[in-house]
This record gives C-alpha cells, structure tokens and sequence, in this order.
C-alpha cells in the first residue's frame, strides 16, 4: 500500500514536530541513541525523525519521545497549533494588502 502524498501544511505540522523534538533532544544533553533506546524505539528511526525522513512519525513514537523528552503531547501539539496559527495570520495579513 503506497502513502498519500502529503499537502504543504501537513510536511510543515512534521517539520515543526521534528524541530521540537530534536530541540528537546539536544536540550537535554542525551544522544540519539540514549534517547531511542529509554523510549523503546530504533535509533534509526529517531535519525529519520531528525532528519525530515519521516513526515509523519507514528503516534506510538511520537508518544514514546515525548515522554522520554519530559514533553508531553498537549505541549506538541499547542507548539505545532501555534506555528499554523502564526502562519494563517501571516498569509491573512498578506493576502488583506
């Protein structure tokens, strides 16, 4: 089963994510590799996270790093909502000049 091309404001909500995430990652001090192995999840896939490989990390992944980060899942997603929204304002006020 192939993947539904993402929209822009779908790679954008992931690029957030992996901003956020490797913020806290490098925040904390640990390596990649610490912090895949406390939350259960491959190095490998932490890396791809990072580096913008997977657009949409599953939601199980998500929860584990964010739980190993200390972030939790309401603060992820007020930090993405908040980006869209500065966003919207953005392109609103462009678009009224």
């Amino acid at each position: 089963m192939s993947r539904r091309r993402l929209d822009p404001a779908a790679q954008r909500r992931g690029q957030i994510l992996t901003s956020r995430l490797t913020q806290a990652r490098r925040a904390s001090g640990r390596s990649a590799e610490v912090i895949a192995r406390s939350a259960g999840v491959s190095v490998e896939t932490v890396r791809n996270i990072e580096k913008g490989r997977t657009a949409t990390p599953e939601f199980f992944t998500v929860a584990a790093l964010a739980t190993e980060l200390g972030l939790s899942l309401d603060e992820l997603y007020a930090f993405v909502r908040s980006d869209r929204s500065a966003a919207l304002d953005r392109s609103s006020a462009d678009t009224a000049r």
